[in-house]
Order: C-alpha cells, then sequence, then structure tokens
C-alpha cells in the first residue's frame, strides 16, 4: 500500500474538516403568503414562483 511521502500539518487536516461542519439552509419569507421557505423554490402554498403561477394547487 502506498504510505504519504509527508505529514500531513494539522492547519491543513482542520481546514479540510472544517468544510465538513452542517449549516443550516438559508430562509426567505414570502411576501404574498409569508411562508418561510428556501430561496429560488416555489411556494408550496400558493404555488407562485417569482410572481408567475406554475403549481396548480387546487385552492
Amino acid at each position: 500500500m502506498a504510505n504519504p511521502k509527508r505529514k500531513q500539518s494539522k492547519r491543513r487536516s482542520r481546514l479540510r474538516r472544517g468544510q465538513n461542519q452542517f449549516r443550516a439552509p438559508k430562509l426567505v419569507k414570502d411576501g404574498e403568503s409569508g411562508v418561510l421557505r428556501r430561496p429560488h423554490r416555489v411556494d408550496p402554498v400558493t404555488g407562485k414562483y417569482r410572481g408567475r403561477q406554475v403549481i396548480d394547487t387546487g385552492a
């Protein structure tokens, strides 16, 4: 098996592990329904995206 030629520094290891942290998704408040949702997603209540009706919600 291959072995590393040099020891990996603590800084390099910590930089790599720092990218694996969990981050909560950014949420935006919808103007019409007031629901918190992720940006660039269809509003589940009204079925609208950027002011256009894209999903028929049956309401």
